[in-house]
């Protein structure tokens, strides 16, 4: 049976004349076209291409496979939008991995739009860290991620992965009401306060030692709304995202800090998934989900520097 990668690349050869020409359409290298047609050629047992100066001449049976090329592919294309307008269904399963506040703050509604929108596609959600979710996406285990990403320790993504930013989510230091820091102030200013945070290992636990290195919280937790109930209990300060504390308990105070602690919030699927109808409707049920949580967390924000 003939290859469908090396009839494109007669075809593209027989289209455009030169191997460097051919190989710019088909966004590969011009040796990758040329190994492509000498496979062909083995493969067929003709010769296909003569070389004409700088340019590649097709023999006559070239000319021969190159018109079939064409009719073929054009079917193979036919055949994919056919496929993609199948696809206009949103079927299937879709499994998210999402990092923890993402899973309070946004998944509940985006999974339910889904749910009520598409009510053939069946969801599943897998709370992990943005290094777990990215590495879990590159090996399959999972359909779209939802990622945080600081720039102080910023994710790596895979070449095969493809990536969107749906907005940014801010951090602030959070104080006892009746602490003594008041207005803006710069992080390093509160060096050598109580620390209140998150488990060593965790991607916000890493932000916040590199902007104080030599810096190990005096507690540390798993949630940030335990962090908020110590801080309330007066036993420390921590700096936490606007997006993981919509509504703040009596007992803190918002600090907000400069340059201002600043997280991409960042979706991700891998490339070959990217027409899926599937795909396509979660990025609008989350950024649906991102424009709400957002607007709560800037309305609970509106307490910074508010006086003890």
């Amino acid at each position: 049976m003939i290859d469908l990668g090396r009839l494109r690349a007669l075809h593209a050869v027989a289209s455009y004349g030169t191997v460097l020409a051919a190989g710019e359409a088909l966004h590969c290298t011009p040796s990758a076209v040329s190994q492509q047609i000498a496979k062909l050629e083995r493969e067929t047992g003709a010769v296909l291409v003569e070389k004409d100066g700088r340019r590649l001449r097709l023999t006559d049976a070239g000319r021969v496979l190159a018109d079939h090329a064409e009719r073929v592919l054009t079917s193979v294309q036919e055949a994919e939008a056919a496929l993609a307008a199948h696809r206009d269904t949103v079927t299937g399963r879709l499994t998210v991995a999402a990092f923890a506040t993402a899973c309070r703050a946004l998944m509940p509604h985006a999974l339910k739009k889904l749910a009520t929108e598409h009510p053939q596609l069946t969801t599943g959600l897998i709370e992990v860290n943005p290094h777990e979710g990215l590495e879990l996406l590159r090996r399959g285990h999972v359909d779209l991620a939802v990622l945080d990403d600081w720039p102080e320790v910023a994710l790596r993504y895979p070449e095969t992965i493809t990536k969107i930013e749906i907005g940014q989510d801010h951090a602030d230091l959070i104080v006892p009401k009746d602490h003594e820091i008041k207005g803006k102030i710069y992080l390093k200013e509160a060096r050598d306060e109580r620390w209140i945070g998150v488990r060593a290992g965790d991607v916000c636990y890493e932000y916040l030692v590199r902007r104080l290195p030599g810096l190990v919280p005096d507690f540390q937790v798993g949630e940030f709304e335990t962090q908020l109930t110590l801080i309330a209990a007066g036993l420390g300060v921590g700096l936490i995202p606007r997006l993981a504390r919509p509504a703040l308990p009596d007992g803190v105070r918002v600090v907000e800090v400069t340059p201002l602690p600043t997280r991409r919030v960042v979706l991700a699927w891998r490339d070959s998934s990217a027409a899926r109808p599937a795909i396509q409707a979660a990025e609008e049920a989350l950024r649906e989900a991102w424009d709400q949580a957002s607007a709560k967390a800037t309305s609970a924000s509106r307490t910074v520097n508010a006086p003890a």
